[in-house]
């Protein structure tokens, strides 16, 4: 059979279509992990191996970040968890800090009135929750490392 080269004309046509698709903003309104590879076994934690997680963007582009993980499902669920935890620092800054800070060391002062010296000892007991709550963001967030 002799090619007509109607068939490398579809091809070409078709090849063309598909990096047009690939640059195009995607329909999504989320970012996909649409490729997830296993590389290696963890060397420093048995039971654990390391995935390589190919994201698609809102943008259409596409990125990779590595995970750790017992399974990929628990791989994913790690690099959920990661994605979320720098979203919500991006968010906290020092102005809510100092907030919460204020609105933490008033509200014993309004609910007693300034007459009551419990304030005091009702203040110092906050700023040991706020303490304790530091403590525990900080060993939640490395968690991980």
């Amino acid at each position: 059979m002799i090619n007509s080269g109607r068939e490398w004309d579809w091809m070409n046509t078709h090849t063309k279509i598909l990096q047009y698709n690939m640059r195009k903003k995607s329909k999504y309104n989320r970012r996909r992990a649409i490729e997830c590879k296993i590389v290696e076994k963890s060397k420093s934690n048995p039971g654990y191996f390391k995935y390589m997680i190919t994201v698609a963007e809102l943008d259409g582009t596409k990125s990779k970040h590595p995970a750790y993980g017992k399974d990929m499902q628990n791989a994913l669920a790690r690099l959920m968890n990661q994605e979320r935890t720098r979203w919500f620092e991006k968010k906290l800054n020092t102005v809510w800090i100092f907030a919460i800070w204020l609105i933490v060391m008033g509200w014993p002062a309004i609910i007693n009135g300034t007459s009551n010296p419990w304030y005091l000892a009702y203040s110092f007991a906050t700023i040991g929750v706020v303490f304790g709550l530091t403590y525990w963001w900080n060993k939640y967030i490395s968690r991980g490392n």
